[in-house]
């Protein structure tokens, strides 16, 4: 197991960058001082040089609090008075023009501190950091000759709002930007996460109601089916007109079974009418027609030999082709109003059917919540027949859905015999 307290106690990259970028604009104008003062020599600009002693004390102090403010991420509080004692140690040791630069790495730490702690837990600490400013900037120029009067407190007093106060507010703004970039993200994750719920929760439904009122059909016929059946095999040869009756009850009983499988549908498609016929192949030519009397530019395209429409399909799997095409065409009609529309019914291969609804304009599902039920309706559908089912943008723009439909293999391959 990782050891995650020795990584908290280790500098994370962005603080050592931080402190070395702060130690680095101190030790540049360091650097740049002896320049600035032998280039404009009538400005009050501090001479000191590497060749003088101040100069190497006052890059000692600047290195220490860089090294003390790459700890930031460990003790914020701690860290921030450490670093503004500094110049302190400065006014005290070498007081002079010099002292501006150990400010620096102040205006980092405060900036830091905001943006990693709450105010809260700065309250004291930052009036704190505030103090030691104004008394090291007024200790510093009373050593430097100035007199200890209103105007050097005032003075210092500037300076600790311009190290200390500015910080501060431009910690405040970014933590909060920070802060609403959080919210922004944790709200679209829970959002996300709610419309996954609802489909999930919807898809779960569908197949409890399917799987319920399938096995309650299966388990109330099937087994009838089955006996009737076995009584058949045994009364052929030694009652044939029993054996006829049962035949009679196998073909009453499967009928059922299918009218039942109908209403089931219709059911869980929220039809109005449970027990009205089962919509086929067939009728898709009357669907589209309906659709293009109500205004929609929709072609129809029957790709067939010189067999039955959707031989080797039954009445189940025939009703989620035609239910396939209505949710399809009725898409087409919210998302891309105006497009043209082609459904087109391929039964011309002898082991499936395949059915295609297209239009050329940019039509996709809605993806805010609640949306694309419609095709998770159908491809549960598809599922329930055994059908591939697909989706998606086309090339050049549009939209198109993509029923598979297997035959049933008896019926396949007699279609594959020669006629």
């Amino acid at each position: 197991m990782v050891d995650t307290t020795a990584e908290r106690e280790r500098p994370s990259t962005t603080e050592v960058l931080a402190a070395a970028a702060s130690g680095a604009l101190a030790l540049g104008g360091a650097v740049a001082l002896p320049f600035l003062a032998a280039a404009n020599p009538g400005e009050d600009i501090p001479s000191v040089s590497p060749a003088d002693g101040t100069w190497w004390i006052v890059v000692a102090f600047v290195v220490v609090q860089a090294a003390v403010l790459s700890l930031v991420g460990r003790s914020p509080r701690g860290v921030l008075v450490a670093v503004a004692l500094v110049p302190v140690a400065h006014a005290i040791a070498v007081p002079g023009g010099t002292f501006s630069l150990t400010t620096v790495a102040v205006s980092f730490g405060v900036f830091w501190a905001v943006l990693r702690e709450p105010m809260k837990r700065l309250s004291v600490v930052l009036p704190v950091v505030f103090l030691l400013v104004v008394g090291s900037q007024t200790l510093n120029d009373v050593r430097g000759g100035a007199a200890l009067d209103l105007g050097t407190v005032g003075t210092a007093v500037l300076q600790a709002v311009a190290v200390a106060g500015i910080p501060v507010v431009i910690g405040l703004f970014a933590a909060a930007r920070a802060e609403a970039r959080t919210s922004r993200s944790n709200e679209l994750l829970a959002i996300r996460r709610e419309r996954d719920a609802v489909i999930q929760a919807a898809v779960s439904r569908e197949r409890m109601a399917m799987s319920r009122e399938l096995h309650d059909i299966a388990a109330h016929h099937m087994s009838g089916i089955a006996l009737l059946a076995s009584a058949i095999y045994r009364q052929v040869d030694a009652d044939p007109e029993a054996a006829k009756l049962s035949a009679q009850q196998v073909r009453e009983q499967s009928t059922t079974v299918l009218d039942d499988l109908r209403r089931v549908i219709g059911l869980l498609r929220d039809e109005s009418e449970s027990s009205r016929s089962v919509e086929t192949l067939a009728a898709v030519g009357e669907l589209v027609e309906l659709r293009r009397s109500a205004g929609i530019d929709v072609q129809f395209e029957s790709l067939t030999t010189d067999r039955e429409l959707g031989a080797g399909v039954g009445p189940l799997a025939q009703l989620v082709a035609y239910r396939m095409v209505q949710e399809a065409l009725a898409n087409a009609a919210a998302h891309a109003p105006g497009a043209n529309c082609v459904v087109e019914i391929d039964d011309r291969e002898a082991d499936h059917l395949q059915i295609l609804v297209a239009n050329d304009g940019a039509h996709a599902p809605d993806a805010g919540p609640g949306g694309g039920f419609g095709l998770v309706g159908m491809r549960e559908r598809a599922d329930l027949v055994g059908a591939e089912f697909s989706y998606g943008a086309v090339e050049g723009g549009g939209w198109e859905v993509r029923l598979t439909i297997p035959r049933d293999a008896t019926i396949a391959d007699l279609m594959e015999e020669p006629a």
